[in-house]
């Protein structure tokens, strides 16, 4: 049976993603100074305002306004920027519900994690290709002498798949900001040769596939000049882009109590794994914990009749190995660190450029 997948990415200049990636970094230098830091600092950006907000309990000194301005400067805005901060320290009743012996959840919610077989870096195949396409826009704007890209930008990708296993890729779109004195003409030649071409298997590409280059003409006006952006509105590109199911809760600005992000890297963990060791093909873990709970209330595990060996021994092999107490997967996959300025944009799953604890693959039991 044949069907068609699509995800989609953005870059780190587009204006949701600077707003995580200021987030993320507020989260990094207080886990850097106060490894206990309890961290929940938003960001909204419109034109050249940004809207610093949230709640932060740290003992770390943070210069939000010279954060903000550094990691404009760093994905590669050199506007001047105007930042309004209204950030009060963690509510004491959620610092209460956390703060025990064993740590409870930072908050509510459900959590999924999802890993396939289908790809070496066990992600689907349309993610793992749009992730790719921005962050190669991104690599050749920085890298590339006289590149005519700007900061903010888009990919999307369309895979068929014929029983489950991705046979062509049927469409490409990227979209690129792009400085002024350029030609459109020019300007898909250059993407197309630089990016598209050094990112998607040749073998995938066929007559029939269709690429897709800044189809709307002009993308001079981009980033915050272009359109608002907020912390945690790209969750499905964070994510799987809409092969899994999601949670309902963003990974950035959250420090590690806060199980919308720990308890997703370690449901992430666990599917890796379990498709790793060939118990599946195809394997997504759903859980969900309440606040103020060391544990989950549920631990749920579709293989989507991909399972190699019955699911009550896939049960057996997590029960054995794994543990989804809030306390362990702090300790297990050591989420106390400033390790997560570096996931705020091309995905939080799946990558090879950079080390996540949770993409590591476990001595088994």
């Amino acid at each position: 049976m044949k069907r068609f997948v699509t995800s989609e990415s953005v870059t780190e200049g587009h204006p949701d993603k600077i707003c995580d990636k200021i987030s993320d970094k507020i989260l990094d230098i207080a886990l850097e100074f106060d490894k206990e830091s309890k961290m929940a600092v938003e960001c909204t950006i419109k034109n050249n305002i940004v809207f610093i907000y949230g709640e932060a309990t740290t003992k770390a000194k943070l210069d939000y306004e010279n954060i903000t301005k550094w990691v404009l400067k760093d994905i590669g805005y050199e506007e001047e920027f105007k930042v309004i901060i209204e950030v009060s320290n963690q509510s004491p009743e959620i610092n209460n519900a956390v703060e025990k012996d064993n740590i409870g959840a930072g908050d509510q919610g459900i959590m999924f994690g999802y890993a396939t077989n289908e790809t070496e870096e066990y992600m689907p195949l349309p993610s793992l290709l749009a992730n790719k396409l921005t962050q190669k826009l991104t690599k050749v704007r920085k890298e590339e002498k006289n590149s005519p890209l700007k900061p903010d930008g888009k990919s999307q990708v369309t895979v068929e798949y014929e029983d489950n296993i991705p046979k062509r890729i049927d469409t490409i779109v990227v979209a690129s900001q792009h400085i002024k004195k350029i030609t459109q003409e020019k300007l898909r030649k250059y993407i197309k040769e630089n990016v598209i071409d050094k990112v998607i298997p040749t073998e995938l590409v066929d007559k029939d596939t269709k690429i897709l280059i800044n189809t709307s003409g002009s993308f001079v006006i981009g980033g915050p000049f272009g359109d608002s952006g907020t912390t945690g509105r790209k969750i499905v590109v964070d994510s799987y882009g809409g092969s899994a199911k999601v949670g309902g809760g963003c990974f950035s600005s959250k420090d590690p109590t806060k199980v919308d992000r720990s308890a997703a890297y370690y449901a992430r963990y666990v599917a890796k794994n379990i498709v790793h060791h060939g118990l599946a093909d195809i394997c997504e873990i759903g859980l969900s914990y309440t606040i103020g709970s060391p544990n989950p209330i549920e631990v749920n595990l579709e293989t989507y009749n991909t399972n190699k060996i019955s699911l009550e021994e896939i049960y057996k092999f997590i029960n054995n190995n794994f543990n989804f107490s809030v306390s362990n997967i702090i300790k297990e996959l050591d989420l106390k660190r400033p390790i997560y300025y570096q996931t705020a944009a091309y995905g939080h799953f799946g990558r090879t450029d950079i080390d996540l604890p949770w993409e590591h693959i476990k001595r088994i039991q």
